[in-house]
């Protein structure tokens, strides 16, 4: 009899370097590839348009790899565990092989499909599981620094060791399939192309020597807002379009064909951002309790003001901090945020606006491509103040000198702005202090064009500061 094998494809949507991929072709004579439309994530308020659509184009693409091979993509909606119980009747497979995911809600749902199919989880997502980067006494980090430092002594993979893709996955025809929705779609705005082939090319080209944007230069560029100094590969490495060992390969590659301690400026930082990806993993693996509370007890009755006008402005972009306004809006339009902009933004709303961080997070997840749980919430709790590693409570940005510091020209501000295009440089990031005469001259009246602050800066900080006192005080005494 004939041994199939089902591949259940969730965050590895690549055929290079696919570990579950390669289980299934081994184990099995046949593989049947198997992406599974749960509704408990479709219908999640944490699921954005933009992102389904990313990942219904990226479904789309990876179905045309297939058929390249000979196999093709078979896709079913419903909840996992019946769906691939309807195919086990139908097929009669001997295994179904994945790649390990570590959110609470797959921990839970694969624990359940563990219990009542032959399924077999592989590694992938991460390079390390979460359980290897421990402590002496076996528990987890949470501090991120000696995180790093014993996940950089554990083995690597070598370059040579990574999966190519498979010439042939043979596919028995004639198996029911779903079309891949054609809505949501992914809008012009966005400019993230899906699929395995852009990731390559993208991940190709930043690691190229010495040009604009390059890994050599993240080092120095990673932060300013107005460059392209950053990889923008996190959507694929979200979906699995790119495995974190290409990419970690990638950057150590890179380094060891650096020439001097600042060409490795570059590829070190840009692994140690890899490194942050799986220490948030491993803090959601092990803290799950995370995804709803602050991860310092101290912080979970913080008197938040919740203003719902204030949270609409910040959304919307009409806080009249122009480099707040530019980032939310550039998450609007394209699905994406420059990683400096989100720490900026995040710190806006909860520590000027003293909005709940809960609510920002919610709403990344919303409109983020590249919303991860793990990823995003720690974040979101670092900047507040509130997580593992956390920054002080008492850091808090100012929105205009951190304009004046990573977009100096005010370029990133006036491409997301129309209404400040000719504002001149000077009065760029603090457009509230032109007088009325220059307003004119720059075609932009405040609180008729572009609002004024909604906040003053140095009262908020202060308020803040007050807030995040008392929570602990009170914390403290109630020990």
């Amino acid at each position: 009899m004939n041994q199939i094998s089902i591949w259940w494809i969730r965050r590895d949507m690549r055929l290079e370097d696919n570990q579950a991929l390669k289980a299934a072709l081994e184990a099995g004579e046949f593989v049947v590839p198997v992406f599974i439309l749960d509704p408990a994530l479709l219908n999640s308020p944490k699921t954005g348009e933009k992102r389904l659509a990313f990942l219904y184009e990226g479904l789309r693409e990876l179905d045309v790899s297939l058929r390249q091979r000979g196999s093709y993509l078979v896709l079913r909606q419903g909840p996992a565990l019946e769906e691939l119980a309807k195919l086990r009747n139908e097929l009669g497979f001997n295994q179904i092989f994945a790649e390990r995911d570590f959110s609470p809600y797959a921990r839970k749902r694969d624990s359940a499909i563990g219990d009542a199919l032959p399924l077999t989880l592989v590694d992938g997502l991460t390079i390390h599981h979460p359980d290897m980067p421990l402590k002496a006494d076996n528990t987890p980090y949470s501090v991120f620094t000696p995180f790093k430092r014993r996940w950089l002594e554990l083995p690597l993979a070598e370059a040579n060791s990574l999966l190519t893709a498979p010439l042939n996955i043979p596919t028995p025809s004639g198996i029911e399939s779903l079309e891949v929705p054609k809505r949501p779609s992914l809008p012009d705005s966005v400019p993230f192309p899906p699929g395995e082939v852009e990731a390559h090319r993208r991940l190709s080209k930043f690691i190229q020597a010495e040009t604009t944007g390059s890994i050599y230069q993240y080092g120095e560029q990673r932060n300013r807002l107005d460059l392209p100094g950053t990889s923008r590969l996190s959507p694929y490495l979200r979906f699995g379009m790119l495995s974190a060992r290409q990419a970690v390969t990638a950057a150590i590659k890179a380094r060891s064909a650096a020439e001097d301690k600042d060409l490795r400026l570059g590829p070190d930082t840009w692994l140690s951002e890899l490194i942050w990806r799986e220490f948030y993993i491993s803090i959601l693996f092990h803290y799950p309790e995370v995804l709803k509370r602050s991860f310092r007890p101290a912080f979970n009755h913080i008197n938040w003001r919740n203003k719902e006008s204030d949270f609409i402005a910040w959304c919307d972009g009409q806080t009249g901090y122009p480099v707040i306004d530019a980032a939310m809006r550039q998450l609007s339009q394209t699905g994406w945020m420059h990683n400096r902009a989100r720490m900026l933004v995040a710190s806006f709303l909860v520590k000027d606006l003293l909005v709940d961080w809960r609510w920002g997070e919610r709403w990344f997840m919303q409109h983020l491509i590249d919303g991860d749980p793990a990823a995003n919430n720690g974040g979101w709790q670092w900047t507040a103040g509130t997580g593992t590693d956390a920054a002080p409570y008492f850091r808090i940005f100012n929105p205009s000198l951190q304009g004046k510091k990573f977009d100096p020209n005010g370029q990133y501000v006036r491409s997301w702005l129309p209404e400040l295009q000719r504002v001149t440089d000077r009065y760029i990031h603090e457009p509230w202090k032109m007088d009325l005469s220059v307003q004119q001259e720059s075609g932009c009246i405040i609180g008729q064009h572009y609002p004024h602050p909604i906040v003053d800066h140095r009262v908020a900080r202060q308020a803040t500061l007050d807030a995040f006192a008392q929570a602990r005080e009170e914390y403290d005494q109630g020990k």
